[in-house]
């Protein structure tokens, strides 16, 4: 059976009367997160698995590129079996992500393993190669996953697909599926570190430590906008968008005049989830952490905002994307793929 909570708040070591009265069929006690004691920081929690973390060998993924209705194109990568009635889990990556950052390594490996096949679609420029066009994604960019789940379905008519979105791919997927309804074709999803509100988390990314995240990515989608300044100069002042130090100012400049968005207030409230989570029948679990550094901790806690096919795990501590647990650094256990693999293999469609 899909789990049919609406919203568990898991707090850790222990949970406040009020904490208690928010849970809604909690998971299993072995299934909740415990942060390792070493590891507690939320910037730890965050940057362990990105520096500390061996994933060894490298996924053989078998790369197929798909042309998009605009003439563009993206980068599907895909591991496991090739039998053509296996289910089929679809993977988003976060900003300036792709089928190499870790969290897709560590959740696709684990599937491998597990004999389930895993589909990472890459967002337009992410995987290696700048797109076509001018235009590129965003965090309210849907349509190519429509097309990306339209394609799947053409090619395997028969098989069953679920997803997993990480970050803005979390955010994009939970807007997908209200779109959608009742009438998306996907089986269940998972969405982890979701952005509810991308304005809130924009904000956020300006203060504290945030920053260096904030500089960290920016700094990789300058790169990305020096790569394609043939295409981009006719639409934006491109040396005006270089200087830029905050999200807030890149998206104003840059991400809303390219993608048809008046300014970047106007992006964040069109592109955000939180609107659309009380369509979502599909079944799908949220995971997000209080202490996120990247992520705006304004998430959705009102039942009556959210759509009958919800589930929203909130953690004290995981940081972002983290969820590190385990007694020794040398043993880390990476929670996350744990749990959302279990979640995957309750919905009793991967045997």
């Amino acid at each position: 059976m899909w789990p049919t909570a609406k919203f568990s708040w898991i707090g850790y070591p222990r949970l406040t009367p009020l904490h208690t009265r928010l849970f809604r069929n909690k998971p299993n006690l072995d299934e909740r997160f415990y942060p390792a004691w070493w590891c507690r920081n939320p910037h730890a929690q965050t940057l362990w698995p990105i520096f500390a973390r061996k994933l060894h060998p490298k996924p053989k993924y078998r790369r197929e590129r798909m042309i998009l209705p605009d003439g563009d194109f993206i980068d599907l990568d895909w591991l496991g079996p090739e039998t053509a009635d296996l289910p089929i889990i679809l993977i988003l990556h976060g900003l300036e992500g792709s089928s190499d950052s870790h969290y897709v390594r560590g959740l696709t490996t684990k599937l491998e393993k597990h004999n389930v096949r895993s589909c990472v679609m890459h967002f337009r420029g992410c995987s290696g190669e700048p797109n076509q066009l001018a235009r590129s994604y965003h965090g309210g960019e849907t349509g190519d996953l429509n097309s990306t789940v339209q394609h799947i379905r053409s090619k395997f008519p028969g098989t069953t697909i679920m997803a997993v979105g990480y970050s803005l791919g979390a955010g994009i997927l939970l807007k997908w599926l209200g779109e959608q309804g009742s009438n998306s074709i996907l089986a269940g999803g998972v969405a982890v570190a979701a952005p509810f509100d991308l304005g809130a988390s924009a904000k956020k990314m300006e203060r504290g430590a945030s920053r260096l995240y904030q500089f960290w990515l920016l700094r990789s989608m300058k790169n990305t906008i020096r790569r394609k300044s043939h295409l981009l100069q006719e639409h934006i002042d491109i040396a005006k968008l270089l200087r830029t130090k905050t999200f807030q100012a890149f998206d104003n400049i840059g991400t809303a005049p390219v993608h048809g968005f008046n300014n970047a207030t106007d992006y964040y409230l069109s592109a955000s989830c939180e609107s659309y989570l009380l369509n979502i029948t599909t079944p799908t679990l949220v995971i997000n952490a209080i202490d996120d550094p990247l992520i705006s901790s304004n998430i959705v806690r009102d039942k009556e905002r959210l759509g009958s096919g919800i589930t929203i795990e909130l953690y004290q501590f995981g940081g972002h994307i983290g969820f590190v647990a385990g007694n020794l650094p040398g043993s880390s256990n990476y929670w996350l793929e744990d749990r959302i693999w279990n979640y995957i293999n309750s919905a009793d469609v991967l045997s």
